[in-house]
């Protein structure tokens, strides 16, 4: 079993900056796909961003895109999410994820998931 550990999660005003981290305890960010995910009250979850290693693309959803930045650290040990210009809307629990079969569409493809870090942006 894969465990994860989150963190960089916190409250910012529109238009701030967060780092988001995600340390595995396993070599999984070696594996196929990882991304980050997220889920707002109400509302339906959203893979944020992925990489896919064996296709060798990174995806972002239309929401994020020119504004957040996924990485890995060389090691591939540790997943990155860099936000910047937040919005209110945002605001959710983001969780990281991994599999090691690709390619993901959906959220439910990630077979190894964290418990996620709290974002929240206030206008």
């Amino acid at each position: 079993e894969v465990d994860f550990v989150e963190s960089g999660g916190g409250s910012v005003q529109t238009g701030g900056s967060l780092k988001l981290s995600c340390a595995a305890s396993e070599y999984i960010f070696s594996s196929c796909a990882m991304g980050w995910y997220r889920q707002a009250p109400g509302k339906e979850r959203e893979v944020v961003a992925h990489i896919d290693t064996e296709g060798g693309y990174t995806t972002y959803a239309d929401s994020v895109k020119g504004r957040f930045t996924i990485s890995t650290d060389d090691a591939k040990t540790t997943l990155y999410l860099q936000m910047d210009n937040l919005k209110p809307e945002d605001t959710a629990m983001y969780h990281c994820a991994a599999d090691t079969f690709c390619p993901i569409v959906a959220v439910g493809d990630f077979g190894y998931r964290g418990q996620g870090t709290q974002v929240t942006v206030s206008s």
